[in-house]
């Protein structure tokens, strides 16, 4: 079974339902211009609009078939998280968008849902983690920022959420946001290009440092985009826990501990990952339907010379071991 790991998608229905509550979300405001629709979070900077590809279901499996891919995972769209929300505000958010995505995923089996969670609350987090895998899912998509440009995963507000994961040995997919958090990169298209590494580069670094990883071990996180130069600084990171190894904890340990996905667009780098952390520990990732992730996302694994049981993992063995058993 080949198996997508990565990819991001809005039923239409629920931005139908988004139209007709708009009401019971005081702090939203929704960004109408023609057929596209976007949003703005309690006074923030607006998103962009949801895009035809994020919606369309039918082109999405026409795209899966020409790939030769069985299933895929499906996230939401980080744009509408809506981590700046009030916390009541934001579970119910939260709630509408799991019953949506569940419910399209129910009806279309290739598909795998994450859910959300209103992450500006720990314990409210925690609450919808909790429901979501009542209602049948394997874990959630997270963004890097909680609470808005600047947020931490390791706040200690956090706790609750994280004890959760724990407990329900929890897959958290950890995905950059739409801003990430230095202005210096709205140009030449580097909000895509570097702005998304960095930003989660950032983010997993504190939580390995924190040493959140070896603390909540039975949550199975994936970092994205092939780990996000985290392969590349283990050197560097290493370095900075040998000059104080008293506060923070193993990166060596932490980068162990994690899952990756394919999402390097280069063959040299998807080696460099299988080499840091083990091809037993990567699986296949478009950022489908994003036209900055890998389109055709079989063929850097192809071309990257792996043994044909390690391929077999990295195209769905392992996915299937985490999503479906």
């Amino acid at each position: 079974m080949i198996i997508d790991c990565h990819s991001h998608l809005v039923p239409a229905s629920l931005l139908e339902a988004v139209r007709k509550e708009a009401g019971k979300f005081p702090s939203l405001r929704l960004i109408e211009e023609g057929k596209s629709v976007g949003f703005s979070f309690s006074g923030g900077k607006p998103t962009r609009p949801v895009a035809k590809p994020l919606i369309d279901v039918a082109a999405r499996l026409t795209w899966m078939d020409e790939q030769h891919i069985d299933r895929q995972v499906v996230g939401g769209w980080l744009d509408m998280f809506g981590y700046e929300l009030p916390a009541a505000e934001g579970e119910r958010w939260s709630r509408l968008a799991n019953d949506h995505l569940k419910a399209l995923t129910d009806h279309e089996q290739r598909l795998i849902p994450l859910a959300t969670v209103p992450l500006q609350d720990g314990a409210r987090a925690a609450e919808v983690l909790r429901a979501a895998h009542a209602a049948g899912f394997r874990g959630a998509m997270v963004g890097t920022q909680p609470k808005g440009v600047g947020g931490v995963l390791d706040d200690p507000s956090l706790d609750p959420f994280w004890r959760a994961a724990d407990d329900l040995g929890s897959i958290l997919f950890i995905h950059p946001v739409f801003e990430s958090g230095d202005a210096r990169v709205h140009d030449y298209g580097m909000a895509n290009a570097v702005g998304r590494i960095t930003d989660t580069l950032i983010a997993v670094s504190r939580i390995i440092f924190s040493g959140h990883i070896l603390r909540y071990a039975n949550a199975r996180i994936i970092v994205g985009i092939g780990g996000a130069a985290l392969p590349y600084v283990i050197g560097r990171l290493r370095r900075n826990y040998e000059v104080d190894h008293e506060r923070l904890k193993d990166p060596d340990a932490g980068l162990a501990g994690l899952y990756y996905d394919t999402l390097v667009h280069d063959v040299r780098a998807l080696r460099l990952l299988a080499e840091v952390v083990g091809t037993d520990r990567i699986m296949l990732g478009s950022d489908a339907p994003f036209p900055i992730g890998d389109l055709a996302p079989r063929k850097i694994v192809k071309a990257a010379g792996f043994a044909a049981e390690d391929m077999e993992s990295i195209y769905g063995g392992l996915a299937e071991r985490l999503f479906l058993q």
